[in-house]
């Protein structure tokens, strides 16, 4: 596997990994998006067996240790898998999410406690990044599912919402319905 890097916006990155086996025959692009702030925060943190392919391209941005925040949109493997692999070599980093996340699930799965988010609540990394965490309960499923609002950018970091088959670019603007269609894939 091999985990590509493109910034989607000022210091924001799409880390993709695609893997053909999932899927086939098209195959299947996991992303992570690495907010390279004064707190770093990534966002989806891939499957525990991506987890050296992830910190490496971590790796060639930043520091991996320097990460100060870990999100999600919600509790399942490919999203969070490799949680407690960054939690281990980033020291000061705090896993963030929903209440109802943190209550059912993080509290007990993380090695360290997470910081529960309310709905709307902001969290300000430094250099002009911001992120608002919005519960979408069931969006795209899952009771604990939620959303990060990147606000200076206007990026939305969601999990599987939208997924497409392949090993596609960076949606960044325009069509993200049409890439998701059977049709497409």
């Amino acid at each position: 596997m091999e985990t590509h890097i493109d910034e989607i916006a000022d210091h924001i990155y799409r880390l993709s990994t695609f893997v053909p086996e999932i899927a086939p025959p098209a195959g299947l692009t996991f992303s992570q998006f690495l907010l390279h702030s004064d707190e770093p925060l990534v966002f989806h943190t891939g499957y525990r067996r991506m987890f050296s392919d992830v910190r490496a391209a971590i790796a060639r941005i930043m520091p991996p240790e320097q990460l100060r925040w870990i999100a999600f949109g919600h509790y399942e493997s490919d999203e969070c898998g490799s949680m407690n692999s960054l939690l281990s070599v980033a020291p000061h980093a705090e896993v963030v999410h929903g209440q109802i996340a943190c209550m059912v699930s993080l509290n007990d799965a993380a090695d360290r406690a997470p910081r529960m988010l309310a709905d709307g609540e902001v969290v300000v990394l430094g250099a002009g990044h911001r992120v608002r965490y919005l519960d979408t309960p069931h969006i795209p499923h899952g009771w604990e599912a939620g959303v990060l609002y990147e606000e200076t950018s206007g990026t939305l970091l969601c999990g599987d919402l939208f997924p497409h088959v392949g090993d596609g670019p960076p949606v960044t603007n325009g069509d993200v319905v049409g890439p998701a269609t059977p049709e497409h894939g």
